[in-house]
């Protein structure tokens, strides 16, 4: 069975690879920062972004560890990360990825499951 995706707080309505792009940006436009995902396998997406970088997370299984986007060579911190519950985080850059990045993160594990061959993403333990 192929797994499938929704967004948390959002619907039922399974999210399709062609659908994260326009998706995501929406909820930016209308200020919702960050977005979680829910797999039919339990797994959970999250996308936090202040608009210009996003955090990508994957995280296999509630409260255990999961991996993150990383963008090796970026230096520096930015902030304006808005948490669902309002708090205002700031990441440093080499653990954001730029947004258009992310979106093809997130639109590449919604459509197979995994990472982008090309990406770069570090494992949380």
């Amino acid at each position: 069975m192929t797994e499938s995706w929704v967004i948390s707080d959002d619907s039922l309505v399974p999210l399709w690879s062609e659908m994260v792009l326009e998706a995501l940006q929406s909820r930016i436009d209308s200020g919702q920062l960050a977005t979680w995902l829910t797999s039919s396998s339990g797994r959970s997406l999250a996308s936090v972004t202040n608009t210009e970088r996003a955090m990508v997370m994957l995280l296999e299984d509630e409260g255990g560890p999961g991996e993150h986007a990383v963008d090796p060579g970026a230096e520096g911190l930015s902030d304006g990360f808005v948490l669902s519950n309002g708090q205002d985080d700031e990441y440093p850059d080499g653990d954001t990825v730029p947004i258009r990045k992310a979106f093809r993160c997130v639109e590449h594990i919604v459509g197979t499951g995994s990472w982008p061959v090309e990406g770069h993403w570090v494992v949380d333990r």
